[in-house]
């Protein structure tokens, strides 16, 4: 994984405008993340942000999941692919999507009749809530999306424990359908200046790293950042090369 011969320092979940808990234009972030010293930056709005496409439309009524949004998806990928050609010579952009799978009163959960298969790759939230669509079945919920898959902010071991299997099968079977997991790094006001527990534990847990260097699941890393202002950029390089130096590779290190 390299960048004018440098290894490539990756955040893969950045959010914008595009997501109504962030007011930042895209090219504010993409600034942000240069400036930070990031090389490769997956901007990654939530699926109900961008399918709505206006917040009015969207707070308290939610999306019916047999929608399917119309052109919305189709139009924000279009506005980060002019971004990726505008930022090309300083940064590789890459146009992801959060996905949320809570099936709720106000339904945010991707409709089923939504296309992300012509996205860079999708994250995946809230599988192990009991209201998640998915019903814990990560992969088949994959292969409903059509793009490369990562799990957002998930305790994976915890996750896989509460389902009784063993981790070591489950993490290979991820492995073997190219999905990765989020060090989510995150730590800004819309989160409460919260660390994710199971990120601070996977780093200083040997035989966790163990399991994820044997079975070939690629790891990536992720600020999600809802404001340029609160940006990090320290903290996903460390994760970076954490993750480098145990030896475990990271999502799309050869793009």
């Amino acid at each position: 994984m390299y960048y004018n011969g440098f290894t490539m320092i990756q955040d893969l979940h950045a959010h914008t405008y595009y997501s109504f808990c962030s007011n930042d234009k895209p090219e504010t972030v993409i600034e942000t993340a240069i400036a930070g010293g990031i090389q490769q930056l997956g901007i990654c709005d939530h699926n109900y942000g961008v399918g709505c496409a206006r917040e009015e439309f969207c707070w308290g009524k939610g999306t019916r999941l047999d929608a399917n949004y119309g052109k919305t998806l189709a139009r924000y990928y279009d506005h980060m692919n002019l971004l990726r050609d505008k930022y090309a010579k300083r940064i590789k952009i890459l146009c992801g999507i959060e996905v949320c799978t809570l099936d709720c009163e106000h339904s945010y959960a991707l409709p089923m009749g939504a296309d992300i298969s012509f996205f860079d790759f999708a994250l995946i939230e809230n599988l192990d809530d009991p209201r998640s669509i998915t019903h814990g079945d990560l992969f088949d919920f994959t292969k409903r999306c059509g793009c490369p898959v990562g799990v957002a902010h998930t305790d994976m071991f915890q996750f896989i424990a509460s389902r009784g299997e063993e981790p070591y099968r489950y993490f290979r079977k991820m492995a073997e359908a190219g999905i990765f997991w989020e060090m989510n790094v995150n730590h800004d006001s819309i989160h409460g200046f919260r660390q994710h527990a199971y990120v601070t534990e996977f780093f200083k847990n040997k035989a966790q790293q163990d399991v994820i260097k044997r079975t070939g699941v690629k790891l990536s890393v992720g600020f999600d950042g809802h404001a340029a202002k609160e940006y990090k950029a320290m903290k996903v390089h460390t994760a970076n090369k954490l993750i480098k130096d145990m030896g475990i590779r990271l999502a799309f290190e050869n793009k």
